[in-house]
């Protein structure tokens, strides 16, 4: 009887676990920020860092902004993205209406996406190699943590526990493991010597460019319907 119990707890506990609800976020903004460190086995002086892109979401409609490199001020290119497809906009363009881009323009696959944040559907690699590390505080915040090693690099991944979902991972099938956001990733090359760091930023407001358009487009579609 006392076994049978345990099974039923055991059967229980897995349900509540299997039944947790995903809470998909329906607005903000997320920056990726890369900073790069040469000759770092000689110290962390030689550093660059990079915006790599400026997202800003509102349900399931994602602006992309992509910042250039040599003059973070200055936007490059402009995104609008939708599940798995994306469109190139105008990035000077403020009155872009998203519900004709689709009938004007050739949708592309956000996976060959070649500037901005990468869109990938594939596994970290040796990731069933990885290694569970202690829980850790940075910027104030407590993450699990795992690493993987191998001949040519090391990696750290930081993941933040929270059932929030948000339009853009990483590597969401980290994020389904650990029941979290993976919002930084650590690594170093063996062979080059260099050490990068990625982190994924996330802010409650609209990037202003963003703003701009989810606002106009907010405007027309309530001219639409009035």
């Amino acid at each position: 009887m006392k076994l049978k119990l345990t099974l039923l707890s055991a059967a229980f506990l897995l349900g509540l676990v299997s039944c947790r609800k995903e809470i998909k976020s329906e607005k903000g903004g997320i920056d990726i920020i890369s900073n790069v460190y040469f000759d770092a086995s000689k110290g962390l002086d030689q550093m660059q860092s990079f915006h790599i892109s400026k997202m800003s979401y509102s349900q399931d409609q994602l602006i992309e902004i992509v910042p250039d490199r040599s003059f973070p001020e200055i936007n490059k290119q402009l995104f609008l993205i939708k599940d798995s497809l994306y469109y190139p906009l105008d990035s000077e363009r403020k009155t872009a209406i998203f519900s004709e881009i689709g009938l004007k323009q050739k949708p592309l696959l956000v996976f060959d996406k070649k500037a901005g944040a990468v869109f990938s559907k594939e596994w970290i690699p040796n990731y069933r190699n990885r290694r569970k590390l202690p829980d850790t505080v940075l910027f104030g915040k407590q993450y699990k943590r795992f690493e993987i090693d191998s001949p040519w690099n090391y990696s750290r991944f930081y993941i933040y526990p929270t059932d929030t979902i948000l339009p853009y991972s990483l590597y969401r099938h980290a994020e389904k493991d650990y029941h979290g956001r993976l919002e930084r990733i650590d690594s170093y090359s063996k062979r080059t010597d260099i050490f990068v760091t990625l982190q994924l930023i996330t802010r409650k407001d609209w990037h202003p460019e963003a703003k701009e358009l989810f606002e106009f487009n907010q405007f027309v579609n309530k001219s639409k319907n009035d």
